[in-house]
């Protein structure tokens, strides 16, 4: 029989306890209100990853 470890952290968009394992299907968030919050965020574009602006040259692109 193996051990399951209940692990809880906060959730990324309010902060309450949020419990990582299989049940909870919006981990890491605590509910699918915050998964949906977040993904607007990155919708709208205020969440971005770091990382240098990338620019494409107009030969670059498929011309349709």
């Amino acid at each position: 029989m193996k051990a399951t470890v209940t692990r809880i952290f906060p959730c990324p968009t309010c902060n309450k306890p949020s419990i990582l394992t299989q049940e909870n299907a919006f981990r890491p968030f605590c509910s699918e209100r915050c998964k949906l919050i977040d993904l607007g965020y990155w919708a709208a574009e205020n969440h971005k990853i770091a990382g240098d602006e990338v620019r494409l040259n107009p030969e670059d692109q498929d011309q349709y």
